[in-house]
């Protein structure tokens, strides 16, 4: 199909990690997909919940917020805070802590905090694959390193057809949403597919978690690239 932007049904839209762009953090990265930026920070603690207390592990948590005008209209701050950022936060959170043993944390708390700067479809995973970075550069700090690299990927079906790393207009109007949290060898951590108007098959969710994993090689390389730096 002509997509918006002109990109093939497999094609991402440009993807950039800038690393360390927050002298503050730990970690810190900005993330792009296309229009879509997302501030990834992480922030080290000496200390855990207390559910963690004495058990020799840490944690990693995660909060995702929009800035109030990310969106096409402004929206309230107060806004941001309800249902859908608390369920995006708990994503990037259980995704996280995927990628970390957190037995080597023992101690230690990584807050991460996703800011979206500007929405245009992916926030959810620009702010995965954009915190990962954020992550593995504070462990540097620690003399660790993740454990599992993972990144996200959105993909959808529009008018029928299979496509990948959606921007807000092919989302607003997708039947079929999907976003993927993947390791490097195609593995999936969690995936989360969605109809929206009508129903989608067991063959079509395969093609999406291939296309997506394919696509999702990209993401990977510049992830790799951000935290060499």
């Amino acid at each position: 199909m002509n997509r918006i932007d002109q990109r093939t049904n497999r094609a991402l839209r440009p993807v950039k990690i800038e690393p360390n762009v927050n002298p503050y953090a730990e970690g810190s990265a900005m993330c792009s997909f296309g229009n879509t930026r997302v501030l990834c920070t992480a922030s080290l603690e000496k200390r855990v919940p207390p559910f963690l207390e004495g058990s020799g592990k840490g944690w990693v948590t995660a909060e995702y917020a929009m800035l109030p005008r990310a969106t096409h209209t402004r929206t309230s701050r107060s806004h941001h805070k309800k249902g859908r950022a608390r369920e995006i936060s708990r994503l990037i959170g259980r995704s996280l802590r995927a990628s970390v043993d957190l037995g080597r944390l023992d101690g230690y708390t990584a807050n991460i905090d996703c800011d979206v700067m500007v929405a245009d479809g992916g926030t959810r995973t620009a702010s995965i694959s954009g915190a990962y970075v954020a992550l593995a550069l504070a462990l540097k700090s620690l003399g660790l390193e993740p454990d599992l690299q993972l990144a996200a990927i959105s993909v959808g079906k529009v008018d029928g057809e299979i496509l990948v790393d959606l921007c807000y207009e092919e989302d607003s109007k997708a039947e079929v949403d999907a976003n993927l949290v993947l390791a490097p060898g195609g593995e999936l951590v969690e995936v989360q597919a969605t109809a929206e108007q009508g129903l989608y098959t067991p063959e079509e969710l395969i093609t999406m978690i291939s296309l997506g994993a394919q696509a999702a090689r990209e993401i990977f390389a510049a992830q790799n690239a951000a935290i060499k730096g």
